[in-house]
């Protein structure tokens, strides 16, 4: 039997605002350089996965200001105007070496706002750690400004190591704002934070990771497979985990996906997801370029796998630890 899930919704850091313990990630809304926005999907897709998400439930939609340049938040913010249910939505600072003031913080969420159609966000994240010539505390005090003029509702940041993410907190802390959340890569098939101190960390910190990529930009699928001759599209092609050799070292992982899928009527991506959501404080945000992708991912939510189920994927994905 399934335990059941209570978890449906998670408060990002201590006292953050509350969304759906699944989101969803724009990162392919818009962009033609790694996703092939505007030749095998465009603009009908994206609106009918952003409607599917709202009509499932999951109202929690990350972008960035560099994903499509800018196209993303331009969707989105247009789907909301379309739209009569509220969104909440996250979306990025990019730290590049021509932003080395805090005022460009402030102009660069302005921009981000308007193309969103926004008074305001719900959460505003430094995309990467760059500090060479803006310091961390001269970028955390800029955003802790926005949070105290309503701008934002919380601050997170993105890519940060252990060590990054308590001087992050730590400046934050000064303001009297606490750090809501670290959005990393996390999956079955890359769980590096668990081995390099950041999952601890941000359990000590009540710090809420946003697992990107949690699908493994489509491995655990289940679509690709050793015997099957689907190639991924665009620059996934490259990547050694699509060849063979690279599948075949996750057929384990994927056989234990359909085992427990079966149990419960769910796909590997279902199950997938819902481990991650199993850990707890932890909110995957997978991407969906249609309605039928933002529909399956939504049905990783209401359910709980056993611990003894979580317990048997946490083993046989144990090489991705590292």
């Amino acid at each position: 039997m399934a335990r059941s899930n209570t978890l449906q919704t998670v408060t990002l850091g201590p006292k953050g605002p509350e969304v759906p313990a699944l989101g969803l990630g724009t990162w392919s809304w818009g962009d033609s350089l790694f996703w092939q926005y505007g030749s095998a999907y465009g603009i009908d897709e994206v609106r009918a996965a952003f409607k599917a998400s709202l009509a499932a439930g999951v109202n929690f939609f990350d972008t960035a200001e560099i994903y499509g340049f800018g196209k993303s938040e331009e969707l989105i913010g247009q789907f909301i105007k379309e739209s009569s249910r509220p969104a909440v939505i996250a979306t990025k600072y990019m730290p590049a070496p021509w932003r080395f003031s805090a005022q460009s913080v402030a102009d660069t969420l302005s921009a981000s706002l308007k193309r969103l159609k926004q008074s305001s966000v719900a959460l505003y994240q430094v995309h990467w750690p760059f500090d060479f010539l803006m310091s961390q505390k001269t970028l955390m005090n800029a955003l802790a400004d926005e949070v105290e003029q309503g701008r934002i509702q919380a601050v997170g940041v993105s890519n940060y190591s252990a060590k990054q993410m308590r001087e992050a907190h730590s400046y934050l802390a000064q303001r009297g704002i606490p750090l809501a959340v670290n959005q990393v890569q996390y999956s079955l098939l890359h769980r590096n934070i668990e081995a390099n101190g950041v999952l601890e960390a941000a359990q000590n910190l009540e710090v809420t990771i946003l697992a990107y990529s949690p699908l493994a930009q489509g491995l655990l699928t289940g679509k690709y497979t050793v015997g099957s001759d689907l190639q991924p599209a665009g620059a996934r092609k490259l990547d050694p985990k699509f060849s063979q050799k690279g599948l075949q070292k996750i057929e384990p992982v994927l056989a234990a996906l359909q085992s427990i899928g079966k149990t419960y009527g769910k796909t590997p991506v279902q199950v997938a997801l819902n481990w991650l959501i199993c850990q707890g404080n932890i909110v995957p945000i997978p991407g969906a370029k249609n309605a039928k992708q933002a529909e399956q991912n939504a049905g990783a939510l209401g359910w709980a796998m056993t611990e003894s189920e979580c317990e048997q994927l946490s083993n046989v994905s144990l090489p991705w630890v590292k």
